[in-house]
């Protein structure tokens, strides 16, 4: 499948005709050359984008799109789990997901592939890891080439459905050592073991989307199935900004407040990082 945003084709409407050009049919992952006609953008496995769907694309700067049977279909769906549009959002590097119109990952100044490897820095994965909020699968995929199993749960199947249409996620499906669990987090903790993980990576949506899953109750259940030693991860957004400072006090409290031992500010991830 052919996956496009406007990052790829507005270039392509100033090309001469015939001529041909280098794309992205994968948003920046890979390239590949296409002839371009006066028909359209032919793709080297004889996939035609025409002219008309080449500038619906290069108009739309919130979605990205898929070209099959010759025709495109913009990614996002509508959630039966959540009542919420699912998107997949486009930038220059790896696409983000909107969820409600809230991206999920930090696009000011960075994209979601560089956001993804500062938080797999200061999560610092081994052993047996949890990844409480699966989205994209960016955060499990980094976490399993260093870990030696994660398992990663999310709550909605239409976000699953997105990053099975994403490029960039595709080792999120094809990776042995990820297992995915479509299931409430917040349900799922009270299944696992005691010490059953050594890494827990907690990137939840934003405090007005998931409340509970910045609550005491929640984060007793962390602590629990944490191991000995084990190390937490809590991704909260700007911690210089206000609203920000204000989740993470909060936050930090009640990790003391379970038992965790240290709870320290990460300001270059966004996050918390607390020892057990």
């Amino acid at each position: 499948m052919i996956v496009l945003s406007h990052y790829q084709i507005a270039p392509l409407l100033k090309s001469a005709r015939p001529s041909a050009a280098q794309i992205s049919p994968d948003l920046n992952l890979t390239t590949v050359e296409v002839t371009v006609t006066d028909a359209g953008v032919m793709f080297p496995a004889g996939d035609v984008l025409t002219w008309d769907d080449a500038r619906a694309i290069a108009e739309t700067d919130n979605a990205c799109f898929a070209l099959e049977d010759g025709a495109i279909h913009k990614l996002q769906t509508f959630s039966e789990t959540t009542r919420r549009h699912v998107t997949l959002y486009p930038t220059k590097g790896a696409p983000t997901m909107l969820l409600a119109g809230f991206p999920m990952h930090r696009i000011k100044n960075t994209d979601p592939h560089q956001d993804t490897l500062a938080k797999i820095k200061a999560a610092e994965p081994r052993g047996r890891v949890l990844d409480t909020s699966m989205g994209l699968g960016y955060t499990a995929i980094q976490a399993a080439r260093r870990a030696t199993h994660v398992i990663t749960l999310e709550l909605d199947p239409a976000v699953e459905e997105i990053a099975s249409e994403n490029p960039w996620s595709r080792e999120l499906f094809s990776n042995p050592k990820i297992e995915r669990r479509i299931i409430d987090s917040a349900e799922a903790v009270l299944e696992f073991e005691d010490g059953a993980f050594d890494v827990i990576i907690h990137d939840p949506p934003t405090l007005q989307l998931a409340g509970d899953l910045y609550g005491a109750v929640y984060y007793h259940e962390l602590y629990r199935i944490l191991s000995k030693r084990g190390r937490l991860f809590h991704y909260i957004g700007d911690l210089k900004s206000p609203f920000g400072s204000r989740v993470a006090k909060g936050a930090g409290e009640r990790l003391l407040a379970v038992g965790f031992r240290e709870v320290k500010r990460r300001s270059e991830s966004f996050a918390l990082v607390a020892l057990k």
